[in-house]
C-alpha cells in the first residue's frame, strides 16, 4: 500500500486525489498457486502458460482482452466490497 510520503508525493504531482478515489498499489498475493493476484505471478514472469476457461491460453495480456477486478472484505455478520470494475487492453498509440 502507499505509505503517507507516496501518497503526498502523488499529489504534489498534480494529480486531484479525492475523497472515494481507488488507488492500485500492486497485488496482494497470498502463498498458495491459488492466492496469487496478478498473471504475471500466476505465469511466473511468462514462463509458463496459464489456460483460460474457454480454452485459450496465456502468458501475458493481449490486445482486446477484457481485465475483470472484484474486491470486498468481509468480516463477522457483514461484508463490504465495491462491484465489478473492467476495462479492455487497447494498443497504445
Amino acid at each position: 500500500m502507499f505509505g503517507p510520503s507516496e501518497k503526498l508525493d502523488f499529489e504534489l504531482s498534480g494529480c486531484n486525489v479525492r475523497v472515494g478515489d481507488l488507488m492500485g498499489s500492486g497485488t496482494l498475493s497470498g502463498p498458495t498457486p491459488d492466492s496469487l493476484g496478478c498473471l504475471l505471478e500466476i505465469t511466473l514472469n511468462g514462463q509458463t502458460s496459464l489456460t483460460l476457461p474457454d480454452g485459450s491460453v496465456r502468458r501475458f495480456l493481449l490486445d482486446g482482452d477484457e481485465v475483470s477486478i472484484r474486491g470486498w472484505c468481509q468480516g463477522s455478520g457483514y461484508r463490504i466490497g465495491f462491484g465489478d470494475l473492467a476495462g479492455r487492453v487497447v494498443m497504445a498509440g
